[in-house]
């Protein structure tokens, strides 16, 4: 009965920690998802994306070690805007998504689906909330 009681109790805790899908955009390489009652931006693998102060409207400023720390949302080289969607050109020829002209980027520490450990990072990363 305990243990049975055990694994009730961890799988609805399952189900509040996992992020739930509200939305697929772009081929269904972004999707919306709650995270801790927020709209939260994530990859099809639903690893969060974030956004970055120093970025201007369709423009990276993350480059070098910064990338590695945060890499890009990388798009296709034939990938189109879409929406709110949008296609930004790097410095070194690739193409990344943005979201509403912010550029969206992973944070290396994040290692599961959920993980939201960027968020605040250095007072200029931000989570990408829909």
């Amino acid at each position: 009965m305990i243990l049975r009681s055990l694994l009730a109790g961890a799988a609805a805790l399952a189900l509040i920690v996992a992020p739930s899908f509200a939305a697929e955009y772009v081929g269904g390489a972004v999707k919306s998802s709650d995270i801790a009652g927020k709209s939260v931006l994530t990859d099809a693998k639903d690893m969060t994306l974030y956004i970055f102060d120093k970025d201007t409207a369709n423009t990276s400023n993350c480059y070098e070690q910064c990338a590695v720390k945060w890499p890009p949302l990388m798009a296709d080289a034939s990938a189109k805007a879409e929406g709110d969607f949008t296609i930004v050109d790097r410095t070194d020829g690739t193409k990344m998504w943005a979201y509403k002209t912010k550029p969206l980027y992973y944070w290396y520490e994040d290692t599961k689906a959920g993980d939201t450990s960027g968020d605040g990072v250095g007072g200029v990363w931000h989570l990408a909330v829909e």
